[in-house]
């Protein structure tokens, strides 16, 4: 329900996503990801939590196929309607990302999750 309801807060001006840049060109994964990533010309990525799509849509912008998945309808609603209006080709599916496997049935070259993501995930050993 809070991701539903912060959807349209997050679609609006503001810091946490410049949609509006990010309509206009910005690339929004940060320079250690885009290192970390390397050359995605060519390659599969699944996004996992991916919430409104535009760092999925900028790895699309660098010549990835991407898959990005968020549990939230109304952020990957705004997610498809973004990626419609920037002419992209990427995929959102809707679903937990515990329950995957039922709902996406590909292999990927790269598995990513953006920055900040992974403190939602409370199950996750810590090292």
């Amino acid at each position: 329900e809070h991701w539903n309801a912060a959807t349209p807060l997050h679609l609006g001006p503001g810091e946490v996503y410049d949609v509006e840049a990010f309509n206009n060109g910005k690339s929004t994964p940060l320079s250690v990801e885009r290192e970390l990533l390397g050359d995605l010309a060519g390659k599969s990525i699944l996004h996992a939590q991916c919430h409104i799509g535009v760092d999925s849509m900028s790895l699309a912008r660098l010549g990835a196929k991407v898959t990005g998945v968020d549990f939230s309808e109304e952020a990957i609603a705004a997610a498809r309607s973004l990626n419609d209006e920037c002419r992209l080709d990427c995929r959102f599916v809707c679903c937990n990302i515990y329950d995957l496997p039922q709902h996406v049935h590909a292999q990927f070259n790269i598995v990513h999750a953006s920055h900040g993501v992974l403190c939602w995930l409370p199950d996750l050993p810590s090292r």
